[in-house]
């Protein structure tokens, strides 16, 4: 689906409550609850694929595309399930990355069926779920697409190196939008943001996890590397700002209802997002910052237990397919994570496919890309002390 018709979506990258529920799993082994982490050799059951040409796959809501005419069609699921003949039962029952957690870790904490075999969440959960051995390794000999046209920037972070339990999904950019005709100036730099012309007129995402690396960047961080000592010196600099009223609040996805009204001039902000207010007002901008932002993803994972896991992994596969993975782009606007995808929608007779293709938020340009890092994630010993600080600050 072009740009300006896909409707806008709900937030993908929520905030872990209080301490964080991954955290909180720690103290369960002394309370009569057994250990959460589950040994490689307890983690698959009986591969029905075979036999039974199946699977269950959980997904958002609003993130694949539907077809214009019949909105329960989904055009490149529908082609998955004639090639192949498996049938997919697709659900959009997550919402909420914790939600979710809550939902399925009783029964990965005790070792048993989650009842679906593929499901979608954010990088910074997904590597709860790899730390605590809640998902199997994937069979690349399945995967020849997703070996050879994955993302190079998306290869290998910090809790899944090589990417052996999770496969990107899709991907997106945290970074700057704003208003250029209403502020009058350009943004650059993160730190232009505390500009006494935007006194009150900043807003900032509530979620430790969805702020913290692009703030980091901004005071000079590698956030590839980061210490303790960086996240409380930003937490330093965000205290000030909050006491002498310059950050209006602290959003979630409302942050997009602010800028479009002008009640705000500039924001913390998510590349697919953008695409869409942009459509409706030319005039916002998104800024990639000089000192960097962060690189994200929402990643497809096999749970424990599942009983289809050829099938998934070939389901996989099928979506790193460029042509494939282009018909997908086109509809939910955000990054990318197979680049060859950019010359498919780039030889289209459609013109508005041909501009996705050159739409640095959908395929980003080389000096973009030398602008993204994928944060170190948050450890489990770290969250809750982090946790409690930036709740503390965003009022949470």
């Amino acid at each position: 689906m072009p740009a300006n018709r896909a409707p806008f979506r709900p937030a993908r990258r929520t905030l872990l409550r209080a301490l964080g529920g991954a955290a909180a799993l720690g103290g369960l082994a002394g309370c009569g609850v057994p250990a959460a982490y589950v040994k490689p050799g307890d983690r698959a059951a009986d591969d029905r694929s075979a036999r039974d040409k199946r699977l269950v796959f959980a997904n958002w809501p609003l993130y694949i595309d539907t077809d214009d005419r019949n909105k329960s069609r989904r055009p490149t699921l529908d082609a998955f399930e004639k090639r192949t003949g498996i049938d997919v039962r697709y659900t959009e029952e997550i919402n909420d990355n914790d939600e979710f957690f809550g939902k399925i870790s009783p029964s990965l904490m005790n070792h048993q069926e989650t009842g679906r075999d593929l499901i979608v969440i954010s990088d910074w959960m997904c590597a709860r779920f790899v730390r605590l051995g809640w998902v199997q390794e994937m069979d690349r000999a399945r995967q020849p697409n997703v070996a050879k046209y994955l993302d190079p920037l998306l290869r290998s972070p910090g809790f899944d190196r090589g990417r052996a339990f999770t496969v990107p999904w899709q991907s997106g950019i945290t970074g700057i939008a704003y208003n250029k005709k209403r502020l009058g100036r350009e943004i650059r730099q993160v730190s232009e943001l505390w500009a006494d012309d935007l006194k009150g007129r900043v807003t900032l995402l509530s979620g430790l996890d969805e702020a913290f690396a692009l703030l980091m960047q901004g005071d000079g961080v590698d956030i590839t590397r980061w210490k303790d000592d960086d996240f409380h010196r930003m937490c330093d600099r965000i205290e000030k700002l909050v006491d002498g009223h310059h950050i209006r609040r602290f959003t979630g996805n409302d942050y997009i209802k602010d800028l479009a009204a002008g009640d705000v001039l500039a924001c913390q902000a998510y590349s697919g997002d953008v695409i869409q207010l942009k459509a409706d007002d030319p005039d916002i901008e998104f800024v990639v910052p000089e000192e960097g932002a962060e690189l994200w993803a929402e990643s497809l994972m096999i749970p424990n237990l599942a009983r289809h896991k050829a099938n998934a992994e070939r389901l996989v596969d099928h979506y790193y397919r460029p042509e494939v993975a282009a018909e997908l782009a086109a509809w939910v606007n955000y990054v990318c994570p197979v680049p060859a995808a950019r010359d498919i929608l780039g030889s289209s007779k459609d013109k508005e496919l041909v501009a996705l293709a050159e739409e640095p938020l959908i395929f980003p340009d080389g000096g973009m890309r030398g602008r993204l890092a994928i944060a170190r994630d948050i450890t489990s010993k770290e969250r809750t002390e982090f946790a409690k600080r930036w709740n503390s600050i965003v009022g949470l």
